[in-house]
């Protein structure tokens, strides 16, 4: 398949990389500064210019969109907002139907109608991040031209999770995917091994959904 990939030099975005690469996928890989690999084809861009974005994104067969401004980004509510618009909007004019992009966990529902991101221990250093994620969420599903999916990761992605890669997970929709232990866990290499096979055999349209071990 070719892929475009949107933010592919990221935390999460480096990892789908290297995973759809490792599938001998076709990629476009999207960045303000491009590296110079040789599993993808490396493209320079400006989110916010859409009309260029759009040129760049025309043709594939689905985009993924790990665009994140940096958690310490002071700004990082507004530019994560405006950002995520512009890149819809993008896809939206580039013709490709298939949108997955990678929002937050602080969405999640741990208890009917309360998401994760409003209770009292919320991490306050990414809850701008993480509301930003939320409120785009609800913009998102407003969609009706795309054919998108918005992908939640478990709480403890960023923590530093040793797993690896271990090709295993289970799928959830609004809530937590916790383990025994009660802890909502999985590496980053299985986000973006959860990216892939949802890239590769689609099972979730029009939805938000999650995963963890």
């Amino acid at each position: 398949m070719k892929i475009a990939l949107i933010g592919a030099t990221g935390f999460v975005g480096s990892a789908i990389l290297n995973e759809l690469a490792d599938r001998k996928h076709e990629i476009t890989a999207i960045a303000r500064t491009p590296k110079d690999t040789a599993n993808a084809t490396w493209v320079a861009a400006d989110i916010f210019n859409v009309d260029a974005l759009a040129d760049i994104l025309k043709g594939h067969d689905a985009i993924i969109n790990a665009y994140n401004p940096g958690w310490t980004n002071p700004n990082i509510y507004d530019d994560f907002l405006a950002g995520s618009k512009a890149i819809q909007e993008a896809a939206k004019k580039s013709g490709v139907k298939r949108f997955i992009t990678i929002g937050g966990a602080g969405s999640l529902f741990v208890a009917p109608d309360l998401q994760a991101v409003d209770t009292p221990d919320f991490p306050k250093e990414i809850f701008p991040g993480a509301n930003a994620a939320r409120h785009y969420l609800n913009i998102i599903k407003e969609e009706k031209d795309l054919d998108w999916a918005f992908f939640s990761p478990a709480f403890e992605m960023h923590a530093g999770t040793k797993t690896g890669r271990t090709g295993k997970y289970r799928l959830g929709l609004e809530n937590p995917v916790f383990n025994d232990e009660q802890r909502s866990i999985l590496s980053v290499e299985d986000l973006a091994v959860v990216i892939a096979d949802e890239i590769e055999t689609p099972k979730h349209h029009q939805v938000r959904f999650t995963a963890g071990y």
